[in-house]
């Protein structure tokens, strides 16, 4: 077991998208014991985007769900997921209705 001022401080980056095609990511060097929510708290973030609430939202690193006292690792990314608009299987399903349709209408004769 290593002794507390031999850890080596952690690289991580913050990311989160308050809009499809925008992303909001953030670098940052936190001590060994870091947590996601010092991350959130160092980064930044929640006072750039004050409608995140941490009560709704789901926070992950790495694309796996993690809780706010999850401790970190160097090289991790930390993520905030923002509830969706629209189910993506129901999105799906209307995409290809409407694909269907222009499909069906440009077969009618003229």
């Amino acid at each position: 077991m290593g002794r507390g001022d031999d850890a080596q401080p952690l690289a991580v980056v913050v990311a989160y998208s308050p809009a499809p095609e925008q992303v909001d990511h953030t670098r940052l060097t936190l001590p060994a014991g870091a947590t996601v929510h010092d991350a959130l708290r160092a980064s930044g973030l929640l006072e750039r985007h004050p409608g995140i609430d941490l009560g709704t939202y789901k926070l992950g690193v790495w694309g796996k769900l993690r809780a706010l006292d999850h401790v970190l690792r160097d090289g991790d990314r930390v993520e905030v997921y923002r509830p969706l608009k629209v189910d993506p299987k129901e999105a799906r399903r209307q995409r290809y209705r409407s694909h269907r349709e222009k499909a069906a209408k440009a077969a009618k004769p003229a």
